[in-house]
């Protein structure tokens, strides 16, 4: 087996490839495979694509591993059916251990009528919504799959992914993603799996107590009824507030977790394209970027950038507004918008409570509700109104796409100063970088779920501490920062807990 790099100008045959690898390679390929595609773009006027390809002379078969067999039974919860539940679920079937997935939300089906539903106007669903629900919040986003962890199970969650149909260029672009849209029946094709291999799935049912006896998990109360549990996989999400009050009741060793907050910001697609792109940027995918100032007295970073995407309302709890990002797999529509976020620390949450950075997230979220003028509107702001202190009163070139509605009114309104005066010092940052981004774009408010505000600490085996039998996992739990990582950490849990059964 060889690897060989190769580029190609932009309009050319990804064919050539196998005629590239064939002619270096010497002899005739009875395997070629596309191992990485990445976007060369820093000589606007020699834009390329750049392949490493794989090939051999001999035949190669994916071999799919072989999981050493549970030798004994167990009742193995699992909280929440986002990528960290889903993921620990099929890593359990793979090794002979039937889960019981309860998801507070609904099937992926129905959790798309209710969020549609409310982005139309309609009434909000405090249990179906863009947090909560079968797929977790990852289902309304762009679904990137891109991570900076370095972790060798990444290469299982790809794997995983494309197994459950998702396309196929996911398993070698250097950015993968895989669209809301696909990304759904993904997660529905997932579902089925699980059921169809002995795995139970209850959907808006609710882990509402932990049950222990001398330090260990004995049961769980879901919907009100008591039933024994041998292990239970906290894959709860960053925005299950009332489970992390209940689990700080029972004597969870829980730590404040530093996070971000801020902003999204719009600009015109094919703006952003042209800066990063020129004038090749009409035959290109729609334009992603990544900035980082420093200029401030707070770190500002952009975040889950959406090309061709849109402004969703992302609200868990009644009389509050917050905001991310959504793409389809086409990433077509008119806006970019990404979060532009600062850090927020441990000293700005007010209180050494170890939920205080979820209270302060609320107070931001429902300070953006008033902004709004309520029913779920969101506050927006132009760039360079901002910049020049004053409040905006009409819209330039770029038009917002959040569907409930917006209302003009000022970051100060519902951000706390630092995360303002911080972002106000790097937006010029950012205008040096990208044309006209400081000055063109729109602020909608507020970001405040960009991570968990809280860590469930956890000890050698991922346990909780002092808990045996429970085990906190993924994004919520503090232990993952997006989709690729969470699912990594639910198959890691997993075989945490395979390893009792062995």
């Amino acid at each position: 087996m060889k690897e060989f790099t190769f580029s190609l100008p932009l309009g050319a045959e990804e064919g050539e490839l196998e005629r590239k690898a064939e002619r270096k390679f010497g002899k005739p390929l009875a395997h070629f495979r596309i191992v990485k595609k990445s976007l060369d773009a820093r000589d606007k006027a020699n834009i390329r694509y750049v392949y490493t390809v794989e090939v051999s002379d001999k035949k190669v078969s994916p071999v799919r591993p072989v999981f050493p067999q549970a030798k004994k039974e167990g009742r193995v919860y699992i909280a929440g059916a986002g990528p960290a539940g889903l993921f620990c679920a099929l890593r359990l079937l793979d090794h002979g251990i039937r889960p019981i997935l309860v998801e507070r939300g609904k099937r992926v089906e129905e959790r798309i009528l209710d969020v549609e539903k409310f982005l139309g106007g309609g009434e909000f669903s405090k249990e179906s919504n863009v947090q909560f629900g079968e797929g977790g919040a990852g289902t309304f986003s762009d679904g990137k799959l891109f991570t900076q962890t370095n972790s060798p199970l990444n290469r299982d969650v790809i794997a995983t992914f494309l197994r459950f149909g998702a396309p196929a260029e996911i398993g070698y672009e250097s950015k993968p993603h895989i669209g809301t849209d696909k990304l759904r029946s993904v997660v529905s094709a997932m579902r089925e799996e699980i059921l169809s291999r002995g795995g139970e799935i209850r959907f808006s049912s609710k882990v509402e107590d932990v049950i222990l006896r001398d330090g260990k998990l004995c049961a769980v109360e879901i919907d009100g009824v008591r039933e024994d549990a041998d292990e239970l996989v906290l894959a709860i999400g960053h925005s299950a507030r009332d489970t992390f009050e209940m689990l700080l009741s029972r004597g969870f060793a829980i730590e404040q977790k530093e996070f971000a907050a801020g902003v999204r910001v719009e600009h015109l697609q094919e703006k952003i394209s042209f800066a990063q792109y020129g004038k090749a940027f009409s035959v290109l995918p729609p334009a992603d970027y990544k900035l980082v100032s420093h200029a401030g007295e707070r770190a500002v970073f952009t975040f889950c950038m959406c090309p061709g995407g849109v402004v969703i309302p992302s609200a868990s709890e009644e009389g509050g507004v917050v905001v991310n990002g959504m793409s389809e797999y086409a990433r077509g529509e008119k806006n970019a918008n990404a979060a532009i976020v600062a850090q927020i620390r441990r000293e700005d949450f007010g209180s050494d409570h170890p939920l205080a950075g979820v209270e302060l997230q609320r107070r931001m979220e429902r300070a953006a509700y008033l902004a709004g003028g309520g029913d779920y509107r969101a506050p927006v702001q132009r760039t360079d109104d901002f910049l020049n202190g004053k409040e905006s009163s009409g819209f330039s070139e770029v038009v917002p796409s959040y569907a409930r509605g917006t209302a003009f009114a000022p970051l100060e309104s519902y951000l706390p100063a630092v995360a303002v005066r911080s972002i106000r010092d790097a937006l010029p940052d950012f205008g040096r970088k990208i044309k006209g981004f400081d000055r063109e774009g729109l602020f909608t408010g507020v970001e405040s779920r960009t991570s968990s505000p809280v860590r469930i600490v956890r000890d050698e085996n991922l346990q909780a501490i002092g808990k045996e039998g429970v085990y906190p996992c993924g994004e919520g739990c503090g232990y993952a920062g997006g989709i690729t990582s969470a699912a990594a950490d639910g198959i890691r849990v997993a075989e945490s807990i395979a390893r009792k059964y062995l």
